[in-house]
């Protein structure tokens, strides 16, 4: 049995993963999805990249878990891989789901092509906070209009802080085991197929696992039962 502590990407909570809990628990695990401070349920709390990644190593030391299978999508990718360190020997595995991988040093935005501006200055015309996606930005990635208006519907503002302030890292990130899923649509441009250089360059660890999926990048909606199976797999390596 492992404990997998799951953490959605940018302005979700804990209620992304509501379809994909239950076939980690039929298989017989530990389950602890998590939203980070600011988000969701714990909208109103403050926020930086510091908060984000004790939120996440409290929650595995409060529940006194081992075996700890730590995931990680999208913008969480980064406060995972942070915390996924520091764990320490509570860790088993931590899985980065179509993410950003934190750099020391280096903030979520940095690594943008514009540097992150643009989300910069989302963030200071609207009080400090990523304001929630429109619909339109959901399209192409294999998603139903149910699946589209959910997550809509429960998306909040992303506390801007987060996304600006810069990882910290005590070690080199490929020394972890970790395993990372790459979300493509079929018909993808070449490109778009295959990790980022970052990426890449971690995938030549020997710790390090790909696993791709044939779907955008929310498959806790679109894919909830494959995404399980990935993960029961990624935990068993």
């Amino acid at each position: 049995m492992v404990n997998f502590v799951l953490v959605a990407g940018a302005r979700l909570g804990a209620w992304a993963w509501g379809e994909v809990v239950p076939y980690l628990r039929a298989a017989g695990h530990g389950v602890y999805p998590l939203t980070l401070s600011g988000l969701a349920d714990k909208r109103g709390v403050p926020a930086g990249q510091a908060t984000h990644v004790q939120d996440i190593v409290a929650e595995v030391e409060h529940q006194g878990l081992r075996d700890v299978v730590l995931v990680g999508h999208s913008y969480s990718g980064i406060p995972v891989g942070q915390a996924a360190e520091r764990i320490g020997d509570r860790l088993a595995r931590v899985v980065f789901l179509d993410s950003s991988v934190p750099t020391d040093g280096r903030s979520f935005v940095s690594a943008w092509p514009d540097g992150g501006a643009a989300v910069k200055a989302s963030i200071a015309e609207n009080g400090g906070f990523w304001p929630p996606a429109p619909v339109a930005h959901y399209d192409g990635e294999g998603l139903t209009d149910e699946q589209i208006a959910r997550l809509v519907r429960g998306a909040t503002p992303h506390p801007g802080a987060t996304l600006t302030e810069p990882a910290v890292l005590a070690g080199p990130l490929g020394e972890l085991s970790a395993t990372y899923i790459l979300c493509v649509m079929p018909g993808a441009e070449p490109d778009d197929a295959e990790p980022d250089e970052d990426v890449a360059e971690l995938l030549t660890s020997k710790h390090w696992r790909l696993a791709k999926m044939d779907t955008g990048h929310w498959p806790m909606f679109s894919q909830p039962r494959e995404l399980a199976q990935i993960l029961l797999n990624a935990a068993g390596e």
